[in-house]
């Protein structure tokens, strides 16, 4: 079997980016379904509620911390123990910064959805990010990435449990990814033209 790297990079542009949004609106169906099983109206309404403060102070916060660790990583860290098979790359590399917006949060708000607003609010917070963290299959290979995914997930998790607010986490998980997908984006702008060709 190949490995998901491997299979990634043998597929077309529009094949990930198929692939892609078929996988979220799997995530979103499979959180309609059993949030309708497992809560009542009561239930999904607090899961939902917006405070503005939390998703700022808590989700804001959360998520600059992360980036500076993660800005540190690349900085200090091998490349290697980064390196996930070019999957990032190749999913963000050549979108449109709207395009990236508009799938870092889908991706935030379907994956929060699932593994924070049902999973964690129904079976705690060991068993959404222990089922967050291995879904990641593609890091299972890398020690640090997968180190990284198990820590971010516990910490999200945390957030969710402080504050109560999905909203907060949803805002922590899209900053972090939009902000790692553009700068994805803009190294692959720069090498393009430093190598002579022309911007996408």
């Amino acid at each position: 079997m190949k490995r998901q790297s491997e299979q990634i990079q043998m597929m077309s542009d529009r094949e990930v980016l198929l692939h892609l949004y078929l996988t979220q609106l799997l995530l979103i169906v499979a959180s309609v379904v059993i949030a309708f099983f497992l809560f009542d109206l009561s239930t999904l309404r607090r899961i939902w509620q917006f405070d503005l403060a939390a998703v700022i102070a808590y989700g804001g916060g959360s998520a600059a911390l992360v980036l500076a660790l993660d800005f540190l990583a690349m900085r200090y860290l091998p490349k290697q123990w980064q390196d996930d098979g070019g999957i990032n790359e190749k999913i963000f590399r050549s979108r449109s910064i709207p395009h990236i917006f508009f799938l870092c949060l889908l991706i935030a708000f379907s994956e929060e959805w699932l593994f924070r607003g049902v999973i964690q609010t129904y079976f705690g917070l060991f068993v959404a990010s222990t089922v967050f963290a291995l879904l990641h299959i593609r890091y299972l290979e890398k020690w640090f990435l997968f180190v990284m995914v198990v820590l971010l997930s516990f910490f999200l998790g945390c957030i969710y449990e402080w504050t109560k607010s999905l909203w907060a986490t949803i805002f922590a998980h899209f900053l972090i990814d939009f902000i790692l997908a553009v700068d994805i984006r803009l190294h692959y702008v720069r090498e393009r033209k430093q190598n002579g060709g022309n911007r996408e």
